[in-house]
């Protein structure tokens, strides 16, 4: 019996040691008696980072952890612990108020939010597109969102839907074209924060113009939309027998053996001339009667002390009778004020900055999320909320509704025009410095859609605001 040599019997040692996982978890660590990884370890109280057990807000304000380059972690006001599982902390970096949610969160509020991000996009020739539904977002039940990309001369195919369908340019240069209930033609060319609106029904088609082509979000007025359920051209005529083309367009039934043999969807198309080379000249053309565009971004805006508002629904867009829309600045520092919509979900989209939105569902019941740009919000109707500017630029979002026209209740206004001993007795009856204090700010009962606050107090008054500020 041969025994095997020393050198076997090591490089068989070496080959089972590579064989054996490395065991670095945090358990394993504690239990092999080695020090925990930093983000690991319990710290002291930090004036900089909320994200400690000895942290204290009792104001529950907000952190942006995207711009000061924080990492969430569930600590607050010395509650809370570490994390040993797996973390994401990217993902954690753009919802820190799931992470660690103000105080005043409480009970069982569904998903309210949902970025484009993680939307299935599906890719064409020279363009793509993704949507958000209740299929993604479950409280998405009013309306759903279509966000596309078309480049230089890129079609998205002639097509209708039995869904009304709204839209907002996000940028470049769009054409549109439709044909209206009367069989009145309609053409125009859309830049960025233009609009459309298309009711259930009327066919049309887009190009995108000029060397970047173009990208907008689309709104259907049902939750449960779906891009796949559109009525294409092309899919229309494979699906019909040749005999019947012929006998429809007057031809011989061989012209037809050379239409698309699949779906075109979105295609790359020639470029196209102005809009009064293309126009149809036949015989029995008509233009349409109807504007089925609006240049949102060009009405004159409500300048409020934190912002500016711009409101589009059937007052001033007269075509679009199931979508209502508002787009809004958000100066950094302020806020959309607290408020809520008597007649509809608000389906928002953030398109530039970091916000906290907290939404009170009545019932003892609230829940804070955070919005980044290409995010989705959901507030269901009459349930009240705020929109907090958080970051260090202006926050623009969209507030889409299916209504015809945009409503929203002030908290601010309504307490002002209630009678004040109420609002005395209500909110303040153990303290009539404070009562009197509030009853003398809401006087003026002034609605104030995007607020900002003003503090006018004294020199020691500033003194302890900074160190507020050193604490957030």
């Amino acid at each position: 019996m041969h025994l095997p040599s020393a050198s076997i019997l090591l490089a068989a040692a070496a080959t089972l040691t590579l064989a054996v996982p490395v065991q670095d978890s945090p358990r394993q660590r504690l239990l092999d008696g080695k020090p925990l990884p930093a983000r690991f370890r319990k710290k002291g109280a930090s004036p900089t980072n909320p994200y400690t057990p000895g942290f204290r807000d009792p104001l529950d304000s907000a952190v942006d952890s995207v711009g000061n380059k924080l990492d969430p972690l569930p600590y607050r006001n010395g509650l809370g612990g570490s994390v040993l599982g797996p973390w994401n902390p990217e993902r954690a970096r753009q919802n820190p108020d799931l992470v660690r949610p103000p105080s005043t969160d409480s009970g069982d509020v569904p998903n309210l939010r949902w970025s484009f991000v993680d939307s299935h996009i599906r890719i064409g020739e020279g363009g793509w597109t993704r949507q958000t539904t209740v299929r993604e977002m479950g409280t998405s039940t009013q309306l759903a969102g279509v966000n596309m990309r078309l480049g230089e001369g890129v079609i998205r195919e002639l097509h209708w839907h039995k869904e009304a369908e709204w839209a907002y340019v996000l940028d470049g240069e769009v054409r549109v074209t439709a044909l209206d209930y009367e069989g009145g033609s309609f053409i125009d060319d859309l830049k960025k924060g233009d609009l459309w609106y298309f009711p259930s029904g009327v066919p049309h088609s887009l190009q995108g113009l000029g060397e970047n082509g173009t990208e907008f979000l689309l709104i259907f007025d049902d939750g449960g939309f779906s891009e796949e359920s559109t009525f294409l051209l092309t899919d229309w005529l494979m699906h019909t027998p040749r005999s019947v083309l012929a006998e429809n367009f007057h031809l011989p039934p061989e012209v037809f053996d050379h239409i698309p043999k699949t779906e075109k969807y979105i295609f790359q198309g020639s470029l196209p001339g102005p809009i009064k080379d293309e126009e149809p000249t036949g015989k029995f053309v008509k233009k349409s009667k109807y504007q089925f565009t609006h240049k949102m971004l060009d009405q004159e805006p409500k300048k409020t002390s934190g912002g500016e508002v711009r409101i589009t629904d059937s007052k001033n867009f007269p075509i679009s009778k199931t979508v209502a829309a508002a787009h809004v600045i958000i100066e950094p520092g302020a806020l959309r004020e607290m408020h809520w919509h008597p007649n509809a979900d608000e389906w928002s989209f953030f398109i530039r900055g970091r916000a906290r939105v907290t939404v009170f569902a009545s019932s003892g019941t609230a829940r804070t999320f955070d919005y980044t740009p290409g995010d989705v919000g959901i507030v269901p109707a009459n349930m009240g909320h705020f929109v907090e500017n958080i970051g260090d630029e202006p926050v623009e979002m969209l507030e889409v509704f299916r209504a015809d026209e945009f409503r929203d209740f002030s908290l601010f206004q309504w307490l002002g025009e209630t009678p004040q001993r109420q609002v005395a007795d209500t909110l303040f009856a153990g303290n009539k410095e404070a009562g009197d204090k509030f009853l003398a700010q809401i006087q003026s009962a002034k609605k104030d859609e995007v607020t900002k606050f003003s503090n006018e107090s004294t020199e020691e008054d500033d003194v302890e605001e900074e160190e507020l500020v050193d604490l957030r």
